[in-house]
């Protein structure tokens, strides 16, 4: 069966058929999810251990080494960090792109389960599934109504219980955080003077408190026909069964009377809240926050539906009768839907320029309407093997349709060109249509393979940058696949009918159509013509200026790509509307003080408030802050502002970060979110890791890293940096060390000595009780809540068994020290990270060549101590696995395109020539790069380099059209080689720069108009349209003199084939 026979005999089946792709297209619109960014499926699972009371190099030898013996070996496994912290231990474990979750759970819990010895206060193992993409989608903050005074912390348990809860019933809504708040508590406050009257002590009340909360299951009776469970109760359950546990009892013997002791004899029993470990003030005023994380693959825009819902029933009746307020403050939709917008604009006006330059062109409405179908047909088809491919609508696969705008058309023009100019020769519509098509169906087919089989290599890419050009990948290779398919059955099957309008003359022969002229235009075009002609004629008369030609023109090509290649960067971070900073004090830096410096850089941004100033931005100024907010906890603080316009978020990064870097001894991060990046700053940061077996040695190195690192790389400049876990062998403490003797003389241990210093100084957890279905902590702690001095320490009283109450420093030695907070282990080492965010005029590759010179080779030039080594990881290992990747891409697609063309020659000697419009579409898309750049920057970003594999596949083209034709003049109508290659030219200007133009113009809107999303697609862009533009040009520069060295007239044998099968099969 002929394919275009049978697309030119029945039209109705072949625009059925497209009306139906269309249909489909449409339907499966419907079901693709749609979101922000694609989803990069990267396991990251977080394993927490819980030790109350531990410190951390405690919690590191007990918990995290034994764990991370076990895990080292893990399948899939990429990294492992951990930190020992104090009171609990937590390791994260990267795995592989693309490693399956629910085996990395399976195979993470079986490993733990190997795991003994651990000491009895430790709580079991917990484990959190993570991903890639846990970004919030929404922000929320809940601020108290006016006139309602009570603490902002105390409200904890509403969001918990009533707000978290409800967000999180929403379907797409994975987990609801909440920040700011504290829990409820019982807290059983003793006297130690009653204590003492009545011969207790901290521990025989923990004891007693312990026995008394309990219950058993002890079995079952049968009797007779029924079975009873026996249980022993003695639960905890109300604040007044706390009050009545009993102490201690004694029997006078003379008199024979009981005395007994009860808790609520020596101290009191009530409900209160937990100290907050954070404090968050938006605008100045004190608040909470509730972020939602939305389900791997959701549709976010429906997610965001459900949750608006939720908030409008919430801010209904129970937010206010609660005398609270609840705003959305952030909503990732609102750049979703302007990114979407930005792109379906350009969508739209791409299409547009494209048929406006297509009717230049053609100057015929019908011709123009013909190739234009192929437009909507090829990108709305393109939805069902996207939601069969389990793909999303994104920022990046909507890039990747607005550029198969300008490439689908390419196939289009070719075909009816060519039956356009048989038609001129005098063929029927019918035969001009079948003809066309056939002749030029190799060629076209060629084309389009090329250009999908170039992405091959970035479909199998098992990396984070992979995952995200899939997308792109799979939307312009199946537009491109479907616009073949419409160039060889619905183009002639139209064409032998639209075009047979034209007037014909009396021999019969088609007649020149009627063109409007263009003065300018066509002036410009004739001469273009005539000096390329002119050329053409020129450089095919001798081999010798031949060869000079191209050796020119492709050696000044490579040497200018070569020369002006910018140096490297990992991912574009995008323009989210929301900058965030993480702000590290000193060690040791209490709440109150880490508040303190939050309010001081609140106050530095004060004037930059809509709320304070107004909306309108000063000339010249940064824009107003539409919010800010800061959150304080006792080791950091987490700073943000969202600007009131958001194309201009990134100019408050230095209004935020320049009071930050003023606090002596203070490190930090501000920046935009990034698209990409999980953490703050994980878009563009570079971990300098510093490992060893000992902390003091790692630090030295550390400090000395700092001084060298600050002077290449200046925080004048914008360069930023923070060390995790810190500079400092750790936070200050009071180290209480007691004395045996004096301790045993007074009938205690360094235990019960322990547990009063934790009772009266910070209030000693005794047990979970259950009170009214809800979980709280049952709290042990004396009249002085909290001590205010170190020196307070001495006197915490310890009661003993014999009623004598005696200062702590009665019985052990205090000494003001200091011990680690926390200890980072990287891949089992001890280690102390220096994170690095260049600034953003720095490349990452020029960053890092920085820090391996100036900072890693000077110090391993001084010398290390024995088993420190230094060596950088983060988004620089990210950057140099998927340069490397994309360098094998590139080289791999080389070797695709001249393999797929060697099948349509049949010669191993004609791909070669084509291959020469490569280096000259390097050359164009690296100066298509320098042009875009002086207007904005734009790094040569991962994105931007997947523009230059896109050229790859779609440069040679034009290549291929007019060698093709060039063999075909040769071998079917006869002629000389000059005379072909002439011939050829002459022919294949006018679709050659047709095709090229319509393309650069489809493409121009995204590289042109800025906007949400833009910076993800605009170096792309600027990459494709700079190398197809300057590759039309050179490409006729260098493929006729090339032709002339190598193309000979072949010797006719009666048996030779007509012409290579592929170059002019019939699409059969």
């Amino acid at each position: 069966m002929n394919l275009i026979r049978l697309s030119i005999a029945r039209p109705i089946a072949i625009i059925a058929a497209v009306l139906m792709i269309l249909l489909f297209g449409l339907v499966a619109l419907q079901t693709i999810p749609i979101q922000l960014t694609p989803d990069v499926r990267k396991p990251v699972l977080t394993i927490t251990t819980n030790w109350v009371g531990a410190a951390p190099a405690e919690v590191e030898r007990e918990v995290t080494n034994r764990q991370e013996e076990v895990l080292k070996g893990l399948e899939g496994l990429a990294r492992m960090v951990s930190q020992s912290q104090d009171n609990s231990s937590e390791i994260t474990l990267e795995f592989n792109v693309g490693h399956n979750m629910d085996r990395a759970l399976l195979l993470v819990a079986n490993s733990l389960d190997r795991v003994d010895g651990y000491p009895e206060e430790t709580d079991e193992p917990t484990i959190r599934t993570a991903s890639a993409e846990d970004s919030s989608i929404a922000w929320f903050i809940i601020q108290r109504q006016e006139g309602n005074v009570r603490p902002m912390h105390e409200y904890g348990d509403f969001v918990e219980n009533i707000i978290k809860e409800r967000l999180e019933r929403v379907p797409g809504v994975a987990r609801v955080n909440m920040y700011g708040g504290s829990e409820r508590e019982l807290r059983v406050t003793v006297d130690p003077k009653k204590m003492a009257r009545y011969g207790l002590s901290v521990p025989d009340v923990v004891a007693a408190l312990r026995g008394a909360n309990t219950s058993i299951s002890a079995g079952d009776i049968t009797e007779g026909k029924r079975r009873y469970v026996v249980r022993t109760d003695s639960e905890l359950n109300t604040p007044e069964r706390v009050r009545a546990v009993l102490l201690r009892s004694a029997k006078d013997l003379a008199t024979g009377r009981l005395a007994r002791v009860t808790l609520g004899d020596i101290g009191d029993v009530r409900f209160g809240y937990k100290d907050p470990t954070a404090r968050i003030r938006t605008l100045g005023r004190p608040a909470m926050a509730v972020s939602a994380i939305r389900e791997t693959g959701a549709n976010v825009m429906e997610t965001m539906e459900g949750v608006r819902l939720a908030v409008q029933e919430l801010n209904a009746t129970l937010v206010p009768d609660a005398l609270l307020t609840l705003e959305q403050v952030y909503d990732e939709t609102v750049y979703i839907e302007s990114a979407i917008e930005l792109v379906q604009q350009n969508i739209w006006m791409g299409g547009t320029l494209a048929i406006i330059v297509l009717m230049l062109f053609l100057r015929s409405f019908g011709a123009t309407v013909i190739i234009a179908i192929a437009i909507p047909v090829s990108v709305v088809g393109s939805f069902v093997a996207m939601a069969l491919l389990g793909r999303s609508i994104n920022v990046v696969s909507l890039a990747g349709f607005a550029f198969a705008v300008g490439m689908v058309v390419d196939a289009a023009i070719v075909v009816l060109e060519n039956i356009y100019r048989l038609r001129q020769q005098g063929m029927s519509r019918v035969e001009a249509a079948y003809e066309g098509a056939r002749q030029v169906w190799g060629a076209v087919f060629v084309s389009a393979l090329t250009t999908v089989l170039v992405f091959v290599p970035i479909l199998v890419m098992q990396l984070e940058a992979g995952q995200l050009f899939r997308d792109i990948a799979v939307a312009i290779s199946v537009s491109v696949l479907l616009s073949l398919l419409i160039s060889i059955t619905l183009i002639p099957s139209m064409a032998s009918r639209i075009l047979s309008r034209s007037r014909v003359t009396t021999d019969g022969n088609l007649a020149a159509p009627r063109r409007f002229p263009i003065p300018v235009v066509d002036h410009f075009a004739r001469v273009f013509v005539a000096a390329l002609m002119g050329f053409t004629r020129w450089v095919v008369r001798g081999r010798v200026r031949a060869i000079l030609v191209v050796v020119v023109v492709c050696g000044g090509a490579l040497f200018v790509a070569w020369q002006l290649l910018p140096k490297l960067d990992y991912l574009p971070e995008g323009n989210r509307n929301l900058v965030f900073g993480v702000v590290v004090p000193p060690p040791g830096y209490n709440l109150d003080t880490t508040s303190a410096i939050a309010e001081r850089i609140e106050n530095a941004v004060r004037p930059l408030w809509a709320s304070e100033t107004g909306p309108e931005s000063e000339p010249g100024g940064p824009p107003k802050m539409e919010r800010f907010f800061f959150v304080t906890l006792r080791s950091n603080a987490f700073v943000g502002a969202i600007s009131m316009e958001p194309q201009r978020a990134g100019e408050l990064i230095d209004p935020i970060r320049i009071p930050v870097f003023k606090e002596p001894g203070t490190f930090g991060f501000v920046s935009q979110t990034s698209l990409f990046g999980r953490t703050i700053g994980g878009g563009r940061k570079i971990d300098l890791d510093i490992s060893g077996p000992d902390l003091e040695s790692i630090l030295e190195v550390a400090v000395r890293a700092v001084g060298r690192l600050t002077a290449v790389m200046p925080y004048s400049e914008g360069n930023q940096m923070r060390p995790v876990p810190g500079l400092e062998m750790g936070a200050p403490e009071v180290r209480i060390t007691p004395n045996q003797v004096l301790l045993g003389d007074n009938g205690l241990n360094a235990l019960e000595l322990g547990l009063t210093v934790d009772a009266f100084n910070d209030g000693l957890r005794v047990d979970e009780i259950t009170i009214g279905g809800e979980r709280f902590d049952l709290i042990l702690t004396g009249p002085e809540h909290g001590i205010g001095q170190t020196q307070d320490i001495d006197s915490l009283p310890v009661v003993t068994r014999d009623g004598t109450i005696l200062p702590v420093s009665a019985l052990a030695d205090i000494l003001v020290t200091e011990g680690p907070t926390l200890i980072r282990h990287v891949e089992r080492e001890r280690t102390v990270t220096l994170e690095i965010r260049p600034a953003a005029s720095v490349p990452l590759e020029v960053a890092m060549q920085t820090l391996e010179e100036s900072v890693i080779g000077a110090l391993t030039t001084e010398g290390l101590p024995p088993g420190v080594s230094m060596h950088l990881s983060g988004t620089a290992d990210q950057l140099t696995k998927t340069w490397d990747a994309m360098v094998l891409n590139l080289v791999l697609a080389v070797f695709i395109v001249y393999l797929i063309m060697a099948v349509l020659f049949e010669s191993f000697v004609y791909p070669l020539i084509i291959m020469l419009s490569v280096p000259t579409a390097a050359a164009g898309g690296v100066l298509g790069l320098i042009l875009f750049n002086l207007d904005r920057f734009q790094p040569l970003d991962m994105l931007t380099v997947l523009g230059f594999v896109i050229l790859i596949g779609i440069v040679v083209n034009n290549s291929i059209l007019l060698v093709h034709q060039t063999l075909h003049h040769i071998r079917h109508d006869d002629m000389e080689v000059q005379e072909a290659i002439i011939e050829a030219t002459r022919n294949r200007i006018r679709p050659i720069f047709m095709s090229t133009v319509t393309s650069v113009v489809g493409m121009l809107p995204l590289v042109l108009f800025p906007g949400a999303g833009s910076e993800l697609y605009r170096g792309l862009g600027s990459v494709v349209v700079g190398g197809l533009a300057l590759s039309a040009i050179l490409t006729l520069l260098i493929v006729p003199p090339m032709m002339t060295v190598l193309a000979r007239k072949p010797h006719k044998r009666e048996d030779e084939p007509r012409e290579p099968a592929a170059a002019e099969a019939s699409a059969d």
